[in-house]
């Protein structure tokens, strides 16, 4: 079967569908989806616009629910559960990297950081001094104080990967995390992500940059809703 291997998923899907309903006709973003991620793999998810990326995306982040099959995260059988649940397995199992940064405006770097453990009812005490070690971790630990319009664009992006860390997830998504940013800072993110890799954290990248893929250990391409084929690129 395409996707699987042969350690601990911590993402799996079992005969995934996803589908829309367009004036009586239906059409699928996902069919009969089969992957398997061990726990650990930096994985890229390449593919032409319509590909079935975004869709996957969200239904991994538990965004979105499928139209039928299984989607197991760390083991657990996500596929059918509600709004509420879905929101309370994204807080404690999953961290999000955006294009855009989707950092709040009138926070402040910490603040920023600190917002997914405000959810998850961590101390300020405990909060406030987790998300400095993540801003030292991604290099911001001089800019603590800092508001995103005080930031470039790559600091922006340091402060969404040390958010998306906040609460030890069991997986990063990340949709397309260099695309709003010039070489140099593309590049320092890269390492990050890089960084990430090494201290077993498992990324699972949404991006059309080449450079990218060649970093990860697996390359998975879609199209039309299925995998079209899949890459192990090595350690």
């Amino acid at each position: 079967m395409v996707g699987v291997t042969s350690g601990m998923a911590i993402v799996a899907t079992e005969n995934l569908n996803k589908v829309y309903r367009v004036g009586g006709y239906e059409l699928f973003a996902l069919r009969d989806f089969n992957l398997h991620i061990d726990e650990g793999l930096y994985a890229a998810i390449m593919g032409p616009s319509g590909s079935g990326k975004s869709t996957l995306l969200n239904i991994l982040g538990c965004l979105d629910r499928p139209s039928s099959g299984t989607y197991r995260l760390a083991g657990e059988d996500v596929s059918g559960l509600d709004d509420d649940l879905l929101s309370e397995v994204r807080g404690r199992r999953i961290g999000f990297i955006f294009q855009s940064y989707n950092l709040i405006a009138q926070l402040n770097v910490i603040e920023n950081i600190e917002v997914p453990m405000f959810y998850q009812g961590l101390s300020e005490h405990k909060s406030a001094a987790r998300a400095a070690e993540l801003a030292g971790l991604v290099g911001l630990g001089d800019r603590l104080r800092h508001r995103p319009s005080e930031l470039s664009g790559g600091q922006q992006q340091r402060v969404a990967i040390a958010r998306a860390l906040a609460n030890d997830p069991a997986i990063i998504l990340a949709d397309e995390p260099t695309g709003n940013l010039d070489s140099a800072s593309g590049a320092e993110i890269l390492g990050i992500l890089d960084d990430l890799r090494e201290q077993g954290k498992t990324l699972i990248v949404v991006t059309h940059d080449a450079e990218i893929a060649a970093r990860a250990q697996r390359v998975i391409h879609l199209l039309d809703g299925r995998i079209e084929k899949e890459v192990d690129v090595g350690a």
